[in-house]
This record gives C-alpha cells, structure tokens and sequence, in this order.
C-alpha cells in the first residue's frame, strides 16, 4: 500500500462536518441551543413515535411498525446541539433515501428527514444518526448562502492543504484508491468487493452528491493535517480555524453519557481522548495529554472476522505510544 493511497473513511467525514458548523458558531451565526427549525422551517412541529419498544427506539433504519404506533409533539423543537450529538431522535436514515448514501441532493434529504416522526423526544436518548450531521451540513448551506461541498473546499480543505480530500475522487484519485475487502465466512478469505453504499463511477458529479455523515474520500497524509489542526486547538500554521473553545465543545461529552455512550459533537471522547471511526473500520484517534495522534487507515466492509477485532486500535496505539515515547529530554517532534 503506498503512502498516498486514497481511502473512503466514512464517517470519519462527520468530525470535520462539525468542525465546519463550528466555524459558523464560533462567528456567532450559528447557536448550539438553537431550534434546527430556525435555520431549517421544514422541522417545525416535529412529531414523535409515542414507542417505547427497543425495536423501534433502537432501529438504524426506517421502521415497519410505525404505523402502529400514536405520534405525539415533540417536547421541544430539536436543538443544533442534539443533532450534532446523536440526541435529537433522528433515525439512521430516511424512508426516502435510495440504498446508496450519495443519491439524494443534501436539501432533498434532509427535507425528507423533517416528514418523518423522531424516535424518541429529544434530548431523552442516544441514537446514532447520519441524518442528524446531515441536517447540520444543510444548516451550513443556508447560513453561509454557498453549497456545503464548497465550504468545505474554501474553509476546510484548501487552507490545510488537503490536496487529495474530496467528494469526487478524479481518475488519477481513484487509480490510488485502496481496494476494499470483505471477509468470507465459508473460507475464512478476504474477497474484494466495491464501496457498496456509494455509486460508481465515484467521479460523477452529476449524479452522486456529498454525504456530509460519511463521503469523504482521504488519505492518511491529509487525515494528519485535520487532526493536527485539531490537536493545537483549532490552529495549524499560525492560522486559527475555529476557537479553542468549540474544540472543547466538540470534543467534550454532549450526549449526556445516554445508552453507556460517551460522544460529544461530531466526535466520540473518552477519558480525555476522541476520535471517531467509520464503517470501513477506518479511524483517527486523538490524544492532548499524550499530544499525539493515531490514523488508522483500512478497508474492510463487515466484521472482523474475530470477536476482540477492534483490540487491534488500542494495540496499534500502546505500539505507537511505544515508538515515539519522550526519553531522555528529547520531545516527540524529536523522536
């Protein structure tokens, strides 16, 4: 695998999608505790699903029991803060959404997301939501007058010389793109297979949209100098990017620790640390007090293949933890 090879990390791609958001936060355009409905109409009178069955509440996909159950008004309208930490009772995904995640227009699938009833009330649960970093992406677009796709370009990408992160990989891109691997159970082989949740060709523009909750094409180079930014507070190269107090914000527990999980916005966070991983088993992995970070790059769809599979970040990082330790008075850059 060479250095420069390119990945689709998934939801890796949600990290970055608040950090943008952050950035109209931190310019005092955007306010966490905000109803979505102020940016986004179409949210008003949000409805819930009056359930309480793990079926439903827990479900990552449309239910087929809905109809089943009695809407009742949600208690409050659902804030920017709870869809950017997993808390606003958003589903996974839509009803409308094709099997592909890159289909839909992001105004069209996030206006779908507002005619579906949550599944819980607001603020009450944990529930893992692309629709949820979606819909904040859609706040970027309608607070900022320009696409998405483009703020993250001008804001994100170009300033930190992420020259090979994009939507749309190119036909040189995609010639470095890492093959993606699923393990078959009956030989226990890997068996090359395509990114089953995105549309080919990947370059097509015309009919594949960005997918703020996870289309993000990258490489390990490019994740460092997001992560790097991340690290120094919302700096990198003398330029401040957003506030070291919205790095707090993100990377501190948002989500009330419901469901036994620790998430901020748009991060996981843990004893100090966050990162985030994404459905190619792909990760980053931050650590401030170490002041050190791990990229963990891969292409595998479906599990492991072994019940302790994702030991394997915590071993890669004590291995890292190891190379790069600070000895003798030397400094990490050092080493």
């Amino acid at each position: 695998m060479p250095p420069d090879a390119l990945f689709w990390v998934a939801s890796v791609t949600k990290p970055m999608t608040a950090t943008a958001l952050m950035m109209l936060v931190d310019e005092g355009k955007v306010n966490l505790d905000d109803p979505v409905e102020k940016y986004l109409p179409e949210f008003k009178g949000q409805m819930v699903l009056a359930a309480s069955d793990s079926s439903v509440r827990g479900s990552q996909g449309p239910s087929s029991s809905q109809s089943d159950h009695q809407l009742v008004p949600a208690d409050h309208p659902v804030l920017v803060r709870e869809i950017l930490s997993h808390t606003s009772g958003l589903p996974f995904r839509s009803a409308a959404q094709p099997g592909a995640l890159d289909l839909l227009p992001l105004k069209d699938a996030v206006r779908s997301y507002a005619s579906e009833p949550l599944r819980f009330q607001p603020g009450t649960s944990f529930l893992y939501s692309n629709e949820g970093l979606n819909t904040a992406a859609r706040i970027i677009e309608v607070v900022s007058g320009i696409s998405y796709e483009r703020f993250m370009q001008d804001r994100l990408f170009d300033p930190l010389g992420m020259k090979d992160t994009t939507f749309w990989p190119s036909t040189e891109q995609v010639s470095r793109l890492a093959m993606s691997y699923k393990l078959d159970k009956q030989t226990g082989n890997l068996v090359e297979v395509p990114i089953d949740q995105l549309t080919y060709p990947l370059g097509d523009r015309q009919r594949r949209y960005p997918m703020p909750a996870g289309g993000i094409f990258s490489t390990a180079r490019d994740l460092s100098k997001f992560c790097q930014m991340i690290l120094n507070g919302g700096v990198s190269d003398g330029k401040r990017y957003i506030s070291s107090q919205a790095v707090h914000e993100m990377t501190s527990e948002q989500n009330l620790g419901l469901n036994s999980v620790s998430y901020g916005l748009g991060w996981y966070t843990t004893n100090g640390r966050f990162g985030h991983s994404g459905a190619f088993k792909n990760a980053i992995f931050i650590d401030p007090v170490a002041g050190r970070i791990l990229i963990f790059m891969v292409q595998q769809s479906g599990p492991w293949g072994t019940k302790d599979g994702d030991a394997i970040y915590s071993s890669l990082e004590h291995i890292a933890n190891e190379m790069v330790g600070v000895t003798h008075g030397e400094t990490a850059d050092e080493k």
